[in-house]
């Protein structure tokens, strides 16, 4: 499940910076603005602590966590959404993510230039906000053109179609974005196949510094006032101190740098599992002596969805799953031992998978 998250915000908010520490690919973090021109995409490994408790038990031969893409996509400026600054090609790359990640810069450096002079994050989420709304505005419009045509005729879906578009216009033009409009199932069906970016689940990464970097500051409470109405999760990072961390090559030691400065965990394991969260994901497990792996599905997913994840053979000829709850096989310590202890259940089609489930299929095509 190659499910994607975009990096977005303005030049020199700290985006590529944080990308880098996500991922092995490098993209450039210089001083000036468009210094990504291209979309740098990175495989991420989300941490999950249970994925080493499992594999410490089963002792395989391997062991394979879950992923997810990260996009770093250049930064955007006014004007993107009528091509400024390369703007089409921005917002066609956020068009195909499947959430945001928007940094947002909170921190003072006079030695880091900010493309508007000074600080103001608030200032720099509207400039972002505006250019996607007025994409999605641009969309719904293109599409209300061909659908009022057939509303004329007296077309009852059309005349429902119609009036939602307008619906959502109308909000994008009061400057909120659509993932803010009270809108049913139907709705949000009529519009599906838009693509709208500010529908779009978004996480606000505020880039602080050190000092900043557990109680916040003053530009971080500032972001979650105004956002406290979107639904959308903030995290705090520093993400000079998430570079300096990805310096350290023992785990030993970047324990411990983290430990100095009084944090449990890196930002960028914070930021991957908010994103995981974010894409409403959940992960069950396969334990084997061959291998352990983590394997995404969406929160919900029944057990032949979860199935076709390792193969659509599986999910085609879904018979029914073994299924044991994390915390017994924990407990347990093996398979066998869950099997006599009748902590092992055997799960049909209808069964919705809970996060953390191992899990064996039975399947015949």
């Amino acid at each position: 499940m190659a499910l994607q998250c975009g990096i977005v915000g303005l030049p020199n908010v700290g985006k590529s910076t944080l990308f880098n520490c996500l991922s092995n690919a490098k993209a450039q973090a210089a001083n000036f603005p468009f210094c990504t021109i291209e979309p740098n995409v990175g495989v991420i490994t989300v941490p999950d602590n249970r994925l080493n408790k499992i594999a410490e038990l089963v002792k395989p031969n391997k062991m394979v966590p879950t992923t997810i893409e990260i996009v770093d996509i250049a930064g955007l400026v006014k004007g993107a959404s009528k091509g400024e600054g390369l703007g089409n090609q921005f917002l066609g790359n956020i068009r195909e993510t499947d959430a945001i990640i928007h940094v947002l810069r909170c921190f003072e450096n006079e030695n880091i230039i900010h493309v508007d002079g000074n600080v103001n994050p608030l200032r720099d989420k509207d400039v972002i906000d505006t250019e996607l709304q007025l994409k999605d505005i641009d969309s719904i419009e293109k599409k209300l053109m061909k659908t009022s045509r057939a509303a004329k005729t007296g077309d009852k879906e059309a005349l429902k179609t119609e009036l939602v578009l307008n619906k959502f216009k109308a909000h994008l033009e009061n400057g909120l974005n659509a993932r803010t409009l009270l809108s049913s199932e139907d709705e949000l069906a009529m519009v599906e196949d838009l693509c709208l970016l500010t529908l779009k689940p978004v996480m606000y990464v505020c880039n602080v510094d050190e000092a900043s970097v557990i109680n916040g500051n003053e530009h971080v409470e500032k972001v979650k006032n105004a956002v406290k109405d979107e639904n959308a999760q903030v995290i705090v990072i520093s993400a000079a101190i998430e570079a300096d961390i990805a310096q350290l090559e023992s785990y030993e030691d970047r324990i411990a740098f983290l430990n100095d400065l009084g944090l449990e965990e890196s930002g960028v394991a914070k930021l991957i599992s908010a994103a995981y969260s974010l894409l409403n994901l959940i992960t069950y497990f396969t334990a084997g002596v061959q291998e352990v792996r983590a394997w995404t599905i969406h929160k919900g997913d029944k057990a032949p969805q979860a199935a076709g994840v390792i193969h659509t053979d599986f999910e085609r000829g879904f018979i029914k799953a073994e299924v044991i709850h994390l915390e017994d096989y924990l407990n347990y310590g093996s398979e066998s031992a869950c099997r006599e202890a009748g902590k092992l259940s055997m799960e049909g089609k209808e069964y919705v998978v809970v996060d953390g489930d191992v899990m064996h299929f039975k399947f015949n095509v």
